[in-house]
């Protein structure tokens, strides 16, 4: 694999990126360049594949607990 050092590396930028090369910092490597082969997918996958079922009774749900809990009473 090529490497570039980063002054070559800024100068010749636009004709590098074609390209898979090192950039070094000292004659040390520090970064590695690789080309995009393809485009990437704007997609998240798995999200809502499916949407899970809403109990009828939901804004109803452990109403009796929550009354508990700001009261201080126990049920």
């Amino acid at each position: 694999m090529k490497t570039v050092n980063i002054h070559d590396a800024k100068t010749h930028l636009s004709r590098l990126v074609h390209e898979e090369f090192i950039i070094a910092k000292a004659g040390k490597p520090v970064a590695r360049v690789i080309p995009i082969t393809e485009p990437p997918q704007n997609r998240r996958l798995g999200f809502l594949r499916s949407v899970p079922p809403v109990p009828d009774d939901f804004d109803d749900m452990f109403a009796e607990q929550i009354e508990a809990g700001f009261t201080g009473s126990e049920t």
